[in-house]
C-alpha cells in the first residue's frame, strides 16, 4: 500500500509523497542520491541530495520533472522532507529497513500487527510496552526506542535548516558534530554553522538569525562575521589582512558600528579564535590556525638552519671537481655557488627559472652526498611533479603526501588543522622541488617530520603562480632575507633553444614573444606557437588538430605522453567541459575493444585521460614499480589512465602518474573527471 497522494503545485515546482522504493546510487560524502521512488500514480526515478534517508521512507519531495538525455524523465529534488510512514504497510516497511537499531523484518511485522495505529506513539512515548513482545526485553525496548527517536531527530535537522536555505548536503556534516540536540544549539547560535560547515553562504546564516530574532549587535553575530571574513580572505591565498580592512569588510557586511567591531576582536584575541600582530605601524588579523602554520614554519626552519652543520662534507672544493670530471658536465659559477651554499647551509633556496640549471644542481647534490653514504630523499608537491623529478634525476621522487604518511587530516571546524601527526623522514638531505606549490599547512607538516641536522634544499621558480591554498612559501622566505638563497638567472645553451623558456623569461621582464626571425637567427627550435583565431570554431578546430597529429611533426609528440590542453574556464566551447568531450572522440573514440561506463551522464573509457577532483584519504592503492608498495589515499589533481572497466565486479582500475594503481567503485566515479583538457588553476595546482 501507498501514500494517496497526487501532484500538487509549489509556485512553479512540484510536490510529490511517497515511498523510497529502492537506491540505485548515493554518494557517502554528500548524499547525493539517485533512488526508485513510488507514489499513488507511477513510479519514477528522482535525483538529488538525500541526507539519512533508506529504502522504505515515506518523503515529500519538491522539485520539478527533467529529461535526462540518456536516462530520460526523472524528478529533480530541491528539497524534501521525510515523513513518518502513513500506513501500516509502509510503516512496518520503514521499521525492517535495517535503520532502528534491533529491529528486522520478523520483529517489525509482530510490532505493527500488535500495535497497529498506535506504533509510532508507543516508540515516542511508552517504549516499554515494546517487552510485551516475546523476544523484546525492557533493555531492547529502550534501545530499539532510543534508535527510532534518533532517525526523527535527524529528519527534523534536515527540515529546519532546509527552512533557511541551508541545502541538505551540508546536514550531515553538522548532525555529525553537533549530535542529537542540533536544532537546539543552532537556535541558540545559528552562527555555530559558520565553523562547521565548510562553504556555507554567511548571509543565509545571517538572515536566519535576524528572522529567529537575535540581534544586529549580538556578540555571536559580531565575531561570526569576523571569522568569516578571515576565512573568505583565505580563499584567495591570503594568511591575514590589515585590521583597518577587515574593520571595514566586517562593518559593510553587518552594518554595525567600529567599536563594536574592535570590542569583538579584542574578545576572539583573548580567547586565541584570532591573533592580532603589530608588524611596524600596520596591525594584522589572523585566525589562529593560520598564525600557528607560520609561526611554526618560521620557528622550526630557523631551528634547522642554526643547528650544528654536521653533514658538511670537508674539501669540498675537490669533491666538486671530481663530480664534474665523472659525470663529464661543466658547472657554472653560480651552480658551483649553489652547491657551497648547500654545503655550509642547513636550510637552503635555489630559485630560477625554466632552464637555468636546478635540475644539474639536484643531480649534482645526489651525487655528492650519496658518495659520502648520506640518504638523499627527493619529493615535490604532486604526483605529476613528482614523476618528472624522477625522470630527471633517474632517482626516485615522492609526493610529499606520500613522504609524510598523510591520511585524512582532521579540521578545526572547517580550517585545516595545525597539530596533524606526520610520519618522520628518515633522510640526511631532502630536497624539494616546486616549492612554489607548496601551502600554508603543507610546509607546516613537512617541516614537523624534518629531523634536527638534516639538510634542507628547496628548489622552485620564484615568478611562478603562488600555491591555490594560502601562504605564498616561497616568495615569503626568499623575501625575509633570513634563508640563504641563490638566484640562478642565465638561461644554459641547450634550454635557450626552447622558445617555451625563452619566452617564460622574456614576459617575466616584459618583454614580447622571440619573433620568427629571431628565433631562426638564434637556431631556436620549434616548441612554441602563437595561433591567433578570430572564432571558437577555428579555434577548437586548431586544439583538436594540433593534438591528434600536427604536433607530432615538431618532436614525435604523443598525447598521453606529452601533452596537456589548458583553458582559462569550464564553461562554452573552448572550456575544459567541452573540450574533453571533442577530445575524446577524437583521440579515444568508442571501440568495441574498450569498455566504457556511463557516470551521471559521462562517458568513461578504457584508456581515457582522468584527473582525482578531490581528497580521497581512504582508498586502497598498489604500486608495482620499481618495487611493491601499497597504501591508501589519493588527492586532489592526481592524474592517471583508465586501465580497465570492469562491468561484472562495478568497478574501474586507474593507474596514476606516479604508478600506483587504485580500484574505483562505479559509485566512487563522481570522484574523476576527464583531463585530456583542464583548467589552468588545476595546472598551476600540479606545476604543469
Amino acid at each position: 500500500m501507498t501514500i494517496v497522494k497526487k501532484y500538487e503545485k509549489r509556485g512553479n515546482r512540484l510536490e510529490i509523497q511517497g515511498i523510497l522504493k529502492g537506491i540505485i546510487y548515493q554518494n557517502e560524502i554528500n548524499s547525493y542520491t539517485i533512488a526508485e521512488f513510488e507514489t499513488d500514480d507511477e513510479e519514477l526515478t528522482v535525483v538529488g541530495y538525500l541526507p539519512f534517508i533508506n529504502s522504505g521512507d515515506t518523503l515529500k519531495l519538491i522539485g520539478k520533472f527533467v529529461t535526462h538525455q540518456d536516462y530520460g524523465r526523472q524528478f529533480k529534488i530541491d528539497s524534501f522532507e521525510k515523513m513518518m510512514p502513513q500506513t501500516l504497510a509502509s510503516l512496518e516497511q520503514y521499521l525492517s529497513n535495517g535503520t532502528i537499531k534491533g529491529i528486522g523484518p520478523a520483529t517489525a511485522k509482530k510490532i505493527v500487527d500488535t500495535f497497529g495505529e498506535e506504533t509510532i506513539h508507543i516508540f515516542k512515548y511508552e517504549p516499554q510496552k515494546l517487552a510485551i513482545i516475546k523476544g523484546i526485553t525492557n533493555e531492547k525496548a529502550i534501545e530499539m526506542a532510543e534508535s527510532f527517536n534518533e532517525n526523527w531527530e535527524l529528519w527534523q535537522i534536515v527540515g529546519f535548516l532546509e527552512r533557511f536555505g541551508i541545502g541538505a548536503a551540508n546536514a550531515k556534516k553538522v548532525y555529525k558534530l553537533l549530535g542529537a540536540n542540533a536544532i537546539e544549539k543552532i537556535e541558540e547560535n545559528p552562527y555555530i554553522l559558520i565553523d562547521i560547515a565548510r562553504g556555507v553562504d554567511f548571509k543565509q546564516i545571517d538572515k536566519m538569525a535576524l528572522d529567529i530574532g537575535i540581534g544586529m549587535d549580538n556578540v555571536q553575530r559580531i565575531r561570526s562575521g569576523i571569522k568569516y571574513s578571515l576565512i573568505r580572505v583565505s580563499y584567495n591565498g591570503h594568511t591575514c589582512v590589515k585590521k583597518e580592512n577587515l574593520i571595514t569588510f566586517v562593518k559593510e557586511l553587518l552594518n554595525v558600528d567600529t567599536i563594536i567591531i574592535e570590542n569583538c576582536l579584542i574578545d576572539l584575541n583573548v580567547t586565541n579564535e584570532i591573533v592580532i600582530e603589530k608588524q611596524e605601524e600596520i596591525e594584522l588579523v589572523y585566525l589562529y590556525p593560520f598564525y600557528k602554520a607560520e609561526y611554526n614554519i618560521a620557528e622550526k626552519i630557523l631551528l634547522l638552519d642554526n643547528e650544528e652543520n654536521i653533514k658538511k662534507i670537508k674539501n669540498f672544493k675537490q669533491e666538486l671537481k671530481r663530480i664534474e670530471k665523472e659525470s663529464s658536465i661543466k658547472l657554472s659559477d653560480k651552480q658551483k655557488e649553489a652547491l657551497q651554499a648547500v654545503n655550509e647551509n642547513n636550510v637552503c633556496i635555489i630559485t630560477g627559472g625554466p632552464g637555468t640549471g636546478k635540475t644539474t644542481i639536484i643531480k649534482s647534490i645526489i651525487d655528492l652526498y650519496e658518495e659520502h653514504k648520506k640518504k638523499v630523499v627527493l619529493c615535490a608537491p604532486t604526483g605529476r611533479a613528482a614523476k618528472r623529478m624522477t625522470e630527471a634525476t633517474k632517482k626516485e621522487a615522492k609526493t610529499l603526501h606520500r613522504l609524510l604518511e598523510i591520511g585524512k587530516i582532521e579540521e578545526e571546524g572547517n580550517i585545516e588543522s595545525t597539530d596533524y601527526d606526520v610520519a618522520p623522514i628518515d633522510a640526511d638531505v631532502i630536497i624539494i622541488d616546486e616549492v612554489s606549490m607548496v601551502d600554508l599547512f603543507l610546509m607546516n607538516y613537512l617541516l614537523k617530520a624534518v629531523y634536527k641536522g638534516t639538510k634542507l634544499i628547496l628548489v622552485g621558480d620564484q615568478d611562478q603562480l603562488p600555491s591555490v591554498g594560502p601562504g605564498s612559501i616561497l616568495a615569503d622566505l626568499i623575501e625575509s632575507g633570513k634563508i640563504t638563497t641563490i638566484h640562478l638567472d642565465r638561461i644554459f645553451r641547450q634550454a635557450a633553444r626552447s622558445k617555451i623558456i625563452v619566452n617564460a623569461h622574456r614576459v617575466n621582464t616584459g618583454e614580447n614573444f622571440i619573433s620568427n626571425d629571431e628565433a631562426k637567427e638564434n637556431a631556436t627550435k620549434e616548441d612554441f606557437f602563437y595561433i591567433k583565431e578570430n572564432s571558437n570554431e577555428g579555434m577548437l578546430y586548431q586544439v583538436l588538430s594540433l593534438c591528434k597529429e600536427r604536433l607530432q611533426n615538431f618532436g614525435d609528440y604523443e598525447f598521453f605522453e606529452n601533452i596537456q590542453v589548458l583553458s582559462p574556464t569550464r564553461k562554452g566551447m573552448l572550456g575544459t567541459k567541452e573540450l574533453n568531450k571533442a577530445l575524446q572522440k577524437e583521440l579515444n573514440p568508442e571501440s568495441d575493444f574498450k569498455a566504457e561506463k556511463n557516470s551521471m551522464g559521462v562517458i568513461f573509457r578504457e584508456q581515457d585521460k582522468i584527473m582525482q577532483i578531490r581528497n580521497n584519504y581512504d582508498i586502497y592503492w598498489e604500486r608495482k614499480e620499481p618495487e611493491y608498495e601499497n597504501g591508501s589515499g589519493v588527492f586532489n589533481g592526481e592524474l592517471g589512465i583508465i586501465e580497465k572497466i570492469d562491468h561484472f565486479e562495478k568497478q574501474v582500475k586507474i593507474k596514476f602518474d606516479d604508478n600506483k594503481e587504485a580500484w574505483y567503485a562505479f559509485s566512487d566515479l563522481d570522484q574523476i573527471e576527464h583531463a585530456y583538457a583542464i583548467t589552468i588553476h588545476k595546472a598551476q595546482r600540479l606545476g604543469i
